[in-house]
């Protein structure tokens, strides 16, 4: 599962997607499947503060200027008179607002994110399978876009909002995949393959934690024991293969052979949504 999660997490394939059928097929307990998948996203984190120390560091120490400029009132959005890591930052903040939609409560007295965590902990892979061929065409579609456009943008505040609509929606549903549908929605806007892979992972920052916070405490609902030793090898493993994926994805984008993602991911959601309907009809006594 260690080496699932690092891998999926940042190859644009799903690892939500991943676990889950990983769980499936080997009857893994959903209650243990969430509370191990949560320790495994710290292993992920982990692997992004190796990679990108640099510019989160400097994201940092520009986010408490800003602070201070506005403590001195002298805080300004004027993009010609802010450095470059300040508008990175303004960015970033812009397409982590529509995350707030999945805490919208619900008639059921819950939210939004508890009402679509059914498709992660049910016993069938009909959902993943349909998610895994959305998440191969999305990023057929961002290759196409990305070859058939010479000249490349930077993220502004449109692009931001709505790469951060498609993690919103990544966030939802296991298949599809966190950090191939904001790349591909990068690439569609324009923007260049290397930026998006930066911002795409920096973003994923306070995705993957906020995750790993609301499996933790799901799982502590009903109390589950997990040696500690396989905890550790799990977070060990994630953060390490986790470093090894990122590196492959920059040097298969720079190759250019990101589509083989699309067709990997169109592949397997074919197999698993066959598989996801005979396992319905299979239950219903068909």
């Amino acid at each position: 599962m260690g080496v699932i999660q690092g891998l999926t997490e940042f190859l644009p394939v799903s690892s939500s997607g991943h676990l889950s059928l990983f769980s499936n097929f080997f009857g893994i307990d959903t209650e243990i499947s969430g509370l191990y998948s949560s320790m495994l996203h710290i292993g992920s984190l982990i692997a992004i503060l190796v990679f990108f120390y640099k510019t989160i560091y400097e994201l940092f120490i520009e986010f408490t200027l800003c602070i201070k400029d506005i403590s001195k009132k002298r805080f300004t959005f004027n993009s010609k008179k802010i450095s470059k890591t300040r508008k990175m930052l303004f960015m970033f903040i812009i397409s982590c607002l529509p995350l707030f939609f999945l805490f919208l409560p619900v008639k059921d007295g819950g939210n939004i994110i508890d009402s679509v965590e059914v498709f992660s902990s049910d016993n069938s892979v009909l959902v993943e399978g349909i998610c895994f061929i959305i998440t191969g065409v999305l990023l057929l579609l961002g290759v196409f876009v990305d070859n058939s456009r010479k000249k490349k943008r930077n993220i502004g505040p449109l692009t931001a909002f709505l790469i951060g609509v498609a993690q919103t929606i990544s966030a939802c549903f296991p298949g599809i995949s966190r950090s191939g549908t904001t790349i591909s929605t990068g690439l569609v806007c324009g923007v260049s393959k290397k930026n998006m892979i930066m911002y795409s992972f920096i973003l994923s920052i306070p995705t993957i934690f906020a995750a790993a916070l609301i499996e933790f405490i799901d799982a502590m609902k009903t109390p589950t024991f997990i040696p500690v030793l396989p905890l550790i090898v799990g977070v060990v493993t994630s953060a390490v293969v986790g470093i090894f994926s990122i590196g492959i994805l920059r040097f298969l984008l720079k190759k250019n052979k990101f589509k083989y993602f699309g067709y990997y991911c169109v592949s397997l959601g074919v197999i698993t949504t066959i598989i996801g309907i005979v396992e319905t009809l299979m239950n219903k006594g068909v």
